[in-house]
C-alpha cells in the first residue's frame, strides 16, 4: 500500500504568540524607563463590518501586550483632505508612536495620499512609499506587516531561500510587491504573477516557494503545486478559505500555512512588534 504524504503545517499562531510575548516585555520596559507606554493609533473610515472587526481585534491585542491604543473613527463620507488632516495630526502628536489606517477607505478617497500623510517613523504598518523603498533597497525601516510576518515564518521553519524559485501570485502594494522584494533580498529568484499572467499554472508548477496573495478562494489547485514546495497562503476569503486549495495542496507541499492560523496571526504580531520598536526609537530607549 502506497504511503500518503501530508505537508507539515506552519503554525503562525504559535510563533505570533512568542513575538507578542517578547513585544509585551519590551513595551513594559519602555513604560518603566520612560513613564510612557507605546501607543498605536488606528484610523477607520466608515463602518465596514470586516474592518470594524479587524480594528477591534488589533486594539484588543494591543491591550494584552501593554500597548495603548487610540482610535479615530471617521464617517464613510469623509473626504481625502479631512482624512489627511486627521492622520497628519496623529503624525505630529508625540503621544502617538505608530499609526494604522485600516484598508480599504472607500473609492472616493485618494488612499495613497492618506498613507503618505503617515510620518515614516510612525509607519508601523509599512504602507508608505518610503517604507516600500527601504524594503526594496534593504535599508532600515518598517516593513509591510504581512510580508514581514511571512519572512519570519519561513525563518522559523528553516526554509532556505537562496537560489530558490519563489513565485508570488498577487501584486498589491502592501503584500505581493513588498513580499517579492524581501524574497529577492534573500537571494531567491522571484517571479511575480497576477490576473493577466498567461498560463499561470505552468509558472506555479516551477515554484520552490509559492506565495498566494490574490484574494480569490481556492484560486490555486493542488495539482499545480510542485512536489516538496513550500506554500504560503496569504489569502483570507469568506468561510475561512485561502487562495490555495488546502486539501489537495497539502498532499504535494512539504510545508504549508493553514487558513486560518498561518499568515494572519503573524500580521498582527509584526504590527505590535513594530509599534514597540517605533516607541523605543522615538523615546530614545536603547
Amino acid at each position: 500500500m502506497a504511503q500518503t504524504h501530508t505537508a507539515r503545517l506552519m503554525d503562525g499562531t504559535r510563533l505570533a504568540a512568542r513575538i507578542i510575548e517578547t513585544s509585551s516585555a519590551a513595551a513594559e520596559d519602555i513604560r518603566r524607563r520612560t513613564g510612557t507606554a507605546p501607543c498605536l493609533a488606528t484610523v477607520l473610515v466608515g463602518e465596514d463590518p470586516a474592518s470594524v472587526t479587524y480594528v477591534q481585534m488589533k486594539r484588543a491585542r494591543c491591550a494584552k501586550a501593554g500597548i495603548q491604543s487610540r482610535h479615530v473613527a471617521l464617517p464613510a463620507s469623509v473626504g481625502t483632505a479631512d482624512l489627511v488632516h486627521a492622520i497628519t495630526e496623529l503624525s505630529q502628536d508625540p503621544g502617538v508612536h505608530g499609526i494604522l489606517l485600516q484598508h480599504p477607505v472607500g473609492p472616493h478617497i485618494d488612499e495613497r495620499a492618506a498613507f503618505e500623510a503617515i510620518a515614516p517613523d510612525k509607519d508601523v504598518d509599512g504602507v508608505t512609499m518610503r517604507s516600500f523603498a527601504a524594503t526594496a533597497f534593504g535599508l532600515p525601516g518598517f516593513v509591510s506587516c504581512t510580508p514581514a510576518g511571512i519572512m519570519r515564518l519561513l525563518d522559523e521553519y528553516g526554509v532556505e531561500l537562496a537560489g530558490k524559485h519563489a513565485v508570488v501570485v498577487g501584486r498589491s502594494a502592501i503584500l505581493g510587491k513588498p513580499a517579492g522584494m524581501l524574497l529577492l533580498g534573500r537571494n531567491a529568484t522571484v517571479t511575480y504573477c497576477h490576473s493577466r499572467t498567461a498560463d499561470l499554472p505552468s509558472i506555479v508548477r516551477q515554484a520552490d516557494v509559492l506565495l498566494a496573495a490574490v484574494g480569490r478562494p481556492r484560486f490555486i489547485g493542488g495539482r499545480d503545486i510542485k512536489p516538496g514546495a513550500v506554500v504560503i497562503d496569504a489569502g483570507y476569503n469568506p468561510g475561512n478559505v485561502g487562495d490555495v486549495d488546502f486539501e489537495t495542496a497539502k498532499d504535494r507541499a512539504s510545508l504549508i500555512t493553514p487558513v486560518p492560523g498561518g499568515v494572519g496571526p503573524m500580521t498582527i504580531a509584526v504590527l505590535l512588534a513594530q509599534t514597540v520598536q517605533a516607541a523605543a526609537h522615538q523615546l530614545n530607549v536603547t
